[in-house]
């Protein structure tokens, strides 16, 4: 019973731990990012090694998260005061989906052009490399822009993401969803966006950031170096950007796919709290604010509207 007790005791107290931390990084917060727009140069100023290093450090570490953690709580806090607010970043954060998805997805129709091109000049023109452009031309070997589409290909995927999400153009496994009332689904659409998607962004960006990272600069930083230990490491800073490819005369540029990786992470956190905050908006008024202010692609169908003409 006494070994039970204290067994309690110690986990009451590691909760009590926690929560008291939870409130000190919050309160932190404030003072973190008042300090950090009032200071830009230290860690803006990339002309000195050090600021280079202090923008990687903040960029993962928990100093960053409980800024943007505090961030959110506050704007939801206002948003349940005046749901206008809540209404208004939901259009924003959706409105951002959206419109990168429609621009970038047109990297499709490059990719598709490029590689008739690549074909054509392989093919019938036997030629070992292209080249076009006014002045200076943009030359590189045949090589290179077959292996350059795989970026069209990440444009698409990476930040077309959350516009295929918006769009309602992801597969849902579906097990209860379809079977339970309008306002159960919406408690479930705040579940899934709080707890699966902001999570997973989390956790994808922790990882990709130094990913990222560790393929622009050396010496190599790492998720587990403190600021001290970076600040250390910056006296031999050098920036190293990956340009090898997978073939001597292939592409070399393939830092751009960890950089993408990052802003995807970033993109999926911010349509979580558009998710977010569109279900609780939802649950609150009731089925008639259903998809309110949805920005939904439509295809017209095309052969009604030419007999409706032609009738």
């Amino acid at each position: 019973m006494e070994e039970e007790a204290v067994g309690l005791g110690g986990m009451f107290g590691a909760i009590g731990e926690g929560i008291v931390l939870l409130f000190q990084n919050i309160a932190m917060a404030f003072y973190n990012f008042g300090y950090a727009i009032t200071h830009p140069s230290l860690w803006l100023d990339w002309s000195d090694k050090q600021a280079i290093m202090r923008f990687v450090y903040y960029g993962g570490s928990v100093e960053f998260f409980f800024v943007v953690f505090t961030a959110f709580l506050v704007l939801t806090a206002i948003g349940l005061w005046r749901n206008s607010v809540m209404w208004g970043t939901v259009r924003v954060l959706e409105g951002l989906g959206n419109t990168l998805g429609r621009f970038f997805a047109w990297a499709g129709l490059l990719m598709v052009l490029q590689q008739v091109v690549i074909v054509f000049m392989q093919r019938i023109f036997t030629r070992p490399d292209i080249s076009f452009g006014f002045g200076v031309p943009l030359q590189f070997d045949i090589s290179w822009w077959a292996e350059e589409l795989k970026l069209y290909n990440a444009l698409v995927v990476t930040l077309c993401l959350t516009y295929t999400f918006v769009q309602r153009g992801h597969v849902r496994v579906d097990l209860v969803y379809s079977a339970v009332s309008y306002r159960t689904k919406r408690v479930i659409d705040m579940f899934g966006s709080l707890f699966f998607m902001m999570p997973i962004a989390v956790l994808i960006w922790m990882y990709s950031w130094y990913f990222m990272w560790r393929h622009l600069i050396v010496p190599k930083p790492s998720a587990s170096d403190a600021l001290d230990r970076l600040l250390t490491k910056s006296r031999a800073l050098r920036w190293n950007v990956e340009t090898i490819g997978f073939s001597p005369n292939g592409f070399t540029a393939y830092f751009l796919f960890k950089i993408l990786l990052v802003v995807m992470c970033g993109l999926i956190f911010l349509q979580a709290i558009a998710f977010f905050y569109r279900s609780y908006l939802e649950w609150k008024e009731g089925e008639e604010s259903e998809d309110k202010y949805l920005d939904v692609d439509v295809l017209e169908d095309v052969t009604d509207e030419q007999h409706a003409h032609g009738a």
